[in-house]
């Protein structure tokens, strides 16, 4: 049976982003036929559907509601995490600027579902574009009575707002971001308690990425069990990939969960193959935070248990390709700098082991380090990794070690000639 396209389907029509184009296509009736069902009952259609974040930690996503309380003295809200900042993602842009009323569907019957107030959707800042859309098309469901003080006469209120950040990786963490939303400076909290219980303003709240909650109008419409029908064990439903790096088609697909990476990089309906000529070096899966894959590893399903057993993670499934001609170790070099400019500075051992296997990387990619080196860089990112209040020091330490354990002959190699086997690089 061909696949069928769901969440891509609209954006090759004209003016997708529109709520005309939207409602020719069914929108809104997933919003409608949700009045009619009890919302005891809309959560248990999404926790059969094993639906799990598609922001990169893929938690369990009707799990992640029930933590939230049934009542409360103080109103709870739903905070849309579009900061979107993994280097190799970029598919929830993609949503946003073509087809923003899926999204915004989504958030409304999520806060009838749960009885949430107001929608914060935040939206890392230089995704000008994607701001304007959702802005746009916020104010054309205000018009048509989806949103407002009494939703199509359903007797329930609800506003969503959209609030620009400013850049910073570190507020793609759910409660770095709610601190920044509340216009403090975007650091991790500790945790207990955790945003469920007190989140945005001290209220009730439940974090989800743009791609989980534009998956919600379609386990409305065609129930739970066939989303989890749609993708593999304990990871439904079709999933969005995107693929960069040395491939013929780079872009964003959709496919089913579970779907073997290396077709997503080798068949003509994804990515197309390498580039003539060039010959597959590595893999990143799921987003620069993830270790690599090696050529013989990539016959793995793209979901988040199968990656785990692969020694890699699902993440965003931002597929990373890398071929013959790229010198891992500056890779590696960029990755480590990347993480230490993006951290908040909360945490010693993020803010400084960063910054220290960033250097010791540059120095054995100029030629100049030593044996120890390689020990050493082990040596930080264990220290690292775990003894930080949010991911940010482990998403720089997995991949890391990675690189060093996967392709230490690289390494070695700089060091032994003094110099960089990629001068071109």
């Amino acid at each position: 049976m061909a696949f069928e396209p769901i969440i891509t389907a609209n954006w090759s029509l004209k003016d997708p982003w529109t709520q005309a184009t939207y409602e020719s296509t069914g929108g809104y009736k997933a919003l409608r036929k949700s009045l009619t069902i009890d919302n005891g009952d809309i959560v248990d259609e999404v926790k059969k559907s094993n639906l799990r974040g598609r922001g990169g930690a893929g938690f369990p996503t009707g799990i992640k509601w029930g933590f939230l309380p049934k009542e409360s003295d103080v109103p709870k809200y739903l905070v849309i995490n579009a900061d979107e900042g993994e280097p190799g993602t970029f598919k929830d842009r993609w949503i946003m600027e073509l087809d923003p009323h899926r999204l915004i569907e989504g958030c409304i019957i999520t806060a009838k579902t749960l009885n949430l107030r107001a929608t914060y959707i935040y939206i890392r800042g230089e995704m000008l574009l994607a701001a304007q859309r959702l802005e746009a098309a916020i104010e054309e469901a205000y018009k048509a009575g989806y949103l407002g003080k009494n939703v199509l006469n359903a007797g329930f209120e609800h506003d969503i707002y959209v609030h620009r950040g400013a850049g910073a990786y570190i507020c793609g963490e759910e409660t770095a971001l709610i601190e920044s939303l509340e216009g403090k400076a975007g650091q991790p909290r500790l945790k207990p308690p955790f945003p469920a219980v007190v989140g945005v303003f001290s209220c009730p709240t439940v974090v989800n990425n743009v791609e989980t909650i534009a998956w919600i109008p379609t386990i409305v419409e065609r129930g739970g069990d066939w989303f989890a029908e749609q993708g593999s064990e304990r990871n439904g439903g079709p999933k969005i990939v995107q693929v960069s790096g040395m491939v013929k088609r780079p872009g964003v697909f959709e496919a089913p969960n579970g779907i073997p990476l290396r077709e997503v990089i080798e068949s003509d309906a994804f990515a197309g193959g390498l580039l003539e000529g060039r010959t597959l070096k590595a893999v990143i899966p799921g987003g620069s935070s993830c270790p690599p894959l090696t050529p013989d590893e990539i016959d793995v399903g793209m979901d988040f248990d199968q990656m785990r057993e692969a020694g890699s993670m699902g993440g965003t499934s931002g597929v990373i390709v890398i071929d013959d001609t790229v010198c891992l170790v500056r890779m590696a070099a960029r990755t480590a700098h990347f993480y230490h400019h993006e951290s908040c500075g909360q945490c010693t051992p993020c803010r400084e082991g960063t910054g220290w296997v960033a250097r010791i990387l540059d120095e054995i990619e100029a030629g100049r380090g030593s044996e120890e080196d390689l020990q050493l860089l082990l040596d930080i990112c264990d220290n690292v990794e775990g003894n930080t209040i949010c991911p940010l020091g482990d998403a720089m330490s997995m991949p890391i070690r990675g690189y060093l354990q996967k392709f230490e002959a690289e390494f070695r190699r700089h060091i032994e000639e003094g110099c960089c086997p990629h001068p071109e690089w």
